[in-house]
């Protein structure tokens, strides 16, 4: 899988900025993989949360990446299903290990195993497809919101509730930790909450999301993977906003995760993202769905991630249900194919 290039004349359209955007550092850094051996690859690491655990959504990203770089240029992403096994060392690189399981005329598989301090701390499976057009096609309507231009971005949401005197410190203290951190998406919540909301909400959240820089059409590949990159944002966080005054949660950590990608996209445009969390219980099995929608109204992916709170104080269990949708496109020809539909 190859490194799109930035055209000299080309740049993001419609919000007003310059030509010639820098290439996204998710490309050029973030999932910028270092070949070792065959099927052997290093990460480093660009953004470490305040938990000083790696970013999950970091790993998922990397070893999509690994896994795509072991197939054709005309196979593209059909889905991934992983498992978060131990805590990732922000201190040491990961290591990439890919096996090709299958490699067929249509469909092939691929295992990634991620390593540190010579143990495995995530797996993951890599179905991919060679694209076939399908008679069968239908996908569920995307939601009626504003558009990204009519939204404030997350860092002048954020400002607005630092300037407000009746922010309570704990929300002030967490809010600053946001702020100081230099993640390299740009979001805009939907429906961002007053004050008086953040006190207690519903498990539900929309908003726009998309890579910072330039990414360009480039190899779809490299837009699933940055879309793998930006899934695991809001999944734990989603699932706590009911219970932000209720318990005091020392360890959250997601377990499971699944993507279906079902059309091409662009990362680096604005994407709906819409997560929910349908369920919160004790420590156990749990079930979750979700998709990736964009600005155009196709769905573009479609995620699942199973995640794990376990503390001093509570232990839940969080099940998100995110969905990705991507407006530029939606038209009369392109649609939902039945892959990747779990029955």
């Amino acid at each position: 899988m190859s490194i799109p290039q930035v055209p000299e004349e080309e740049g993001r359209q419609g919000d007003g900025d310059p030509l010639g955007d820098l290439r996204s550092v998710l490309v050029t850094s973030v999932l910028n993989l270092e070949p070792l051996d065959e099927d052997l690859f290093r990460g480093r690491h660009y953004w470490v949360p305040t938990t000083q655990r790696l970013f999950g959504g970091q790993i998922v990203g990397q070893a999509l990446v690994a896994a795509a770089k072991s197939v054709g240029e005309d196979i593209h992403v059909h889905s991934l299903h992983c498992y978060f096994v131990r805590s990732g060392d922000p201190k040491v690189p990961v290591l990439y290990q890919v096996e090709r399981t299958r490699t067929g005329a249509s469909f092939s598989v691929r295992f990634v195993k991620a390593v540190q301090h010579g143990k495995p701390i995530f797996i993951c499976q890599a179905s991919f497809q060679r694209v076939q057009p399908s008679p069968v096609q239908h996908q569920f309507s995307m939601p009626t919101v504003p558009p990204p231009e009519e939204l404030l971005d997350y860092e002048a949401l954020i400002d607005q509730y630092l300037r407000d005197p009746n922010l309570q410190e704990k929300y002030r203290v967490g809010l600053n930790q946001i702020t100081a951190q230099e993640v390299p998406i740009e979001i805009k919540l939907v429906n961002p909450p007053t004050l008086s909301q953040l006190e207690r909400m519903e498990p539900k959240q929309m908003f726009w999301v998309r890579a910072r820089g330039f990414i360009g059409e480039g190899d779809i590949k490299m837009h699933c993977c940055v879309a793998a990159y930006i899934s695991d944002y809001a999944f734990l966080g989603t699932a706590m906003l009911p219970h932000l005054c209720q318990h005091k949660v020392h360890f959250m950590v997601s377990l499971d995760h699944s993507m279906w990608f079902h059309a091409p996209f662009r990362a680096d445009q604005w994407m709906l993202y819409e997560c929910e969390s349908p369920w919160a219980g004790e420590c156990g099995t749990m079930w979750g769905k979700g998709t990736d929608p964009g600005v155009a109204g196709i769905m573009a992916s479609w995620s699942v991630l199973f995640p794990t709170s376990c503390g001093k104080t509570v232990q839940v269990i969080l099940g998100p249900y995110p969905m990705l949708w991507h407006p530029d496109l939606q038209n009369d020809k392109v649609g939902l194919s039945m892959k990747g539909i779990p029955f």
